[in-house]
Order: C-alpha cells, then sequence, then structure tokens
C-alpha cells in the first residue's frame, strides 16, 4: 500500500493517531461511580465537559505554518487529562438525589460550555441564579472570537438560599496565573466555604480531598488538604479513607 503523499497530510492526520493514543478512558464498567446517600446544602461541581476531541487552535496545525509537517503538531485537549463526557450523559447523574431540600451549585464551566451549563443544572433539579466567581487566569489562549483568558463558576439554586449564612465580602472576581491543565484556584472552594462554613458540602468530579468537604470522582486522592490562607493548601500527614 503506498505511503502517504506529502499533499494528502493534514493536521488532522498527524494528530489523530496521537490523539487515540493519549484519549483517557474510564476505568469503570458504569458511566459513574455510586453517588453518597446523603444530602447536601452546598455542592461544588467541575464537570468534565467534552470539546469533541478538538486541540487547541495552533499554527502548527496549519501547512502553509508548519511545511510539510516537520514540526510537531502542538497538541492539547481536555480528552488527554481525564475521561471527558458529552451533555448527554452529565445529565444523567443524578444530582438531585443529594441535593437539599435547601441547596446552591456552584459549576464551573467556560464560555463554549455556557449555555450547557445552565441546561445542566436546571436538569439536575436546579435553578439558574448568576455568575458566582470569574477566574482571570493571566494567561490567554487563542480563540475564534476573542483571545480566551477566563472561566466562570455559575450559582444555582434548588429551594431557599442555605443558612446560616458566613462571609458577605467574598469577590466574584479571582485574578489568579493558570496552573496546570484543569486545575482550579483553590481560592474559589475556600471562598465557598467561608460563605458556607457550617453547611453540608461536597464536591464533584474532585482530583483532591478538602477538609471539610465530602467528595466523588474518579481521581481522589486519600491525603486531605487543608486550605490556609489567600489559598495556600497544606497537605495533612494522616491518610483518610476516600469519602
Amino acid at each position: 500500500m503506498p505511503s502517504e503523499s506529502v499533499s494528502t497530510i493534514s493536521g488532522y492526520s498527524k494528530y489523530n493517531p496521537e490523539a487515540q493514543r493519549r484519549k483517557k478512558i474510564n476505568p469503570l464498567a458504569e458511566i459513574y461511580p455510586h453517588l453518597p446517600q446523603e444530602k447536601y446544602d452546598v455542592i461544588y461541581a467541575d464537570p468534565p465537559w467534552d470539546y469533541g476531541g478538538k486541540m487547541q487552535y495552533d499554527k502548527s496545525s496549519i501547512k502553509t505554518e508548519n511545511i510539510d509537517f516537520e514540526r510537531n503538531v502542538f497538541i492539547s485537549a481536555a480528552i488527554f487529562k481525564y475521561p471527558t463526557l458529552k451533555l448527554k450523559q452529565l445529565m444523567e447523574l443524578d444530582v438531585n438525589s443529594i441535593a437539599a431540600e435547601n441547596c446552591i451549585l456552584f459549576m464551573w464551566t467556560t464560555g463554549p460550555q455556557f449555555a450547557n451549563s445552565i441546561e445542566l443544572g436546571q436538569a439536575w433539579g436546579f435553578e439558574y441564579k448568576t455568575v458566582a466567581f470569574v477566574w482571570d487566569k493571566q494567561v490567554h489562549n487563542p480563540g475564534r472570537y476573542t483571545l480566551s483568558q477566563t472561566e466562570f463558576v455559575l450559582a444555582f439554586k434548588k429551594g431557599r438560599f442555605p443558612t446560616p449564612r458566613g462571609a458577605r465580602n467574598v469577590r466574584q472576581l479571582v485574578s489568579v496565573h493558570r496552573g496546570k491543565h484543569s486545575e482550579k484556584p483553590e481560592i474559589v472552594i475556600d471562598s465557598i466555604t467561608k460563605m458556607f462554613p457550617t453547611q453540608k458540602k461536597i464536591e464533584l468530579f474532585a482530583r483532591k480531598n478538602y477538609v471539610g468537604w465530602d467528595n466523588w470522582g474518579l481521581e481522589i486522592p486519600n491525603h486531605k488538604v487543608e486550605i490556609l490562607s489567600q489559598g495556600e493548601t497544606k497537605e495533612l500527614q494522616h491518610t483518610i479513607k476516600n469519602q
């Protein structure tokens, strides 16, 4: 069989084999682990949004910029970091079953997923209320419309606002330099903890294990993390069983 000619080589043909090799697969037989048999006043979620396997836009995928693709095609996609889920699959998660009668849901999203996020919150039994946090990542990504530099935490409510309320001076804008892919600034969960210090709280799709929070997901470490001043964290020495 003849080898692929230079004229038929494309950014996708260079990217796709590597994409298939690096794609993260859910290790479970079912989509989700079992949810806790508990009711929570505060739910904090960072859904693994699906972007159709799209790589981040980069000039290395353009023939005229990368002649004969002599350089590696820039590869960056959410699905290389964790198993992503389509909106329909996310809607199947019965978050309402763990929500107290009066509950607040804080959900991470991006510009392209904004409308899907509102639809998802409603499917989970919540009413969209506002943008709770705007994260200025201090670093921009290429974008088709404007340079992408922010992510958002949306606030949804079920029933009444949970009481008693803690801090009332939490700022909406969070300006923290972007870290690793999909890693969120810990000042956000710290701020939510200060707003609702006595309420029962859970983080969904968690990848850390914070003091004062239950958690659920595929990648939860055993060690608890304590949030210190200004969003800094300290990993506690003892190991506990995942919640």
